[in-house]
């Protein structure tokens, strides 16, 4: 039984899945509420499953890139129950999941944008949902200058679609696209990123460098 849960955008979202079935999935959209909202829809999502965490084989966690206060919430909260647990802790980057999203149906070549706020977006290219390119993080100019015309998925290209042109679904990750993602990939022994959570930026806050 894999719980997945990802929190890189203002989606906080959770599933819970097993034997090759996504069993209960959670979503909260509100970029303010992620450390307060994941819990809960973690044990709703396992008593709609009619599971307990005592029956979690692995914790699934979309690593980024995000934005620093939401981002590290899943991350931190993915290791803490993995340690508590006793159980594999396993990371995907967040941009792979559009990509598995249900009922997606997008073109061989495109391109991820989600809002990395401070008006850039971070972006990963991908060809034949294989990624190409990135993930990095630019303006939205700079991303359309570099691949123009190719067609973009996410709030990034929802909130630039002057810029980058209208986005196509989905617009944010799900916990159901992670859950099936990573069963594929255990039962295919794909590759997991390291848990850490990928800001791809250092914070805003720094250290004094002496005390007032």
């Amino acid at each position: 039984m894999i719980l997945a849960l990802d929190t890189s955008t203002p989606a906080t979202t959770v599933a819970i899945a097993s034997s090759g079935a996504v069993l209960a999935e959670r979503t909260v959209v509100d970029a303010r509420r992620h450390a307060e909202v994941l819990i809960p829809l973690v044990m709703e999502a396992l008593a709609e499953a009619g599971g307990s965490a005592g029956e979690l084989t692995h914790v699934v966690v979309g690593v980024g890139p995000g934005p620093y206060t939401g981002l590290r919430v899943g991350v931190a909260t993915a290791l803490s129950m993995a340690d508590a647990l006793e159980i594999p802790a396993l990371g995907v980057l967040s941009h792979d999941l559009f990509l598995t999203a249900e009922g997606a149906d997008l073109p061989r070549e495109v391109l991820i944008a989600t809002d990395a706020r401070r008006k850039e977006v971070f972006w990963s290219r991908y060809s034949g949902g294989e990624r190409v390119a990135g993930p990095g993080v630019d303006r939205p100019a700079v991303v359309a200058e570099r691949w123009p015309g190719v067609a973009v998925v996410g709030d990034g290209a929802r909130l630039y679609a002057d810029v980058l042109g209208p986005p196509l679904p989905p617009l944010l990750p799900s916990g159901g696209s992670l859950a099936r993602l990573a069963m594929r990939r255990l039962a295919e022994g794909g590759r997991f990123e390291p848990v850490r959570a990928l800001y791809l930026r250092r914070p805003d806050a720094v250290a004094l460098v002496s005390p007032r």
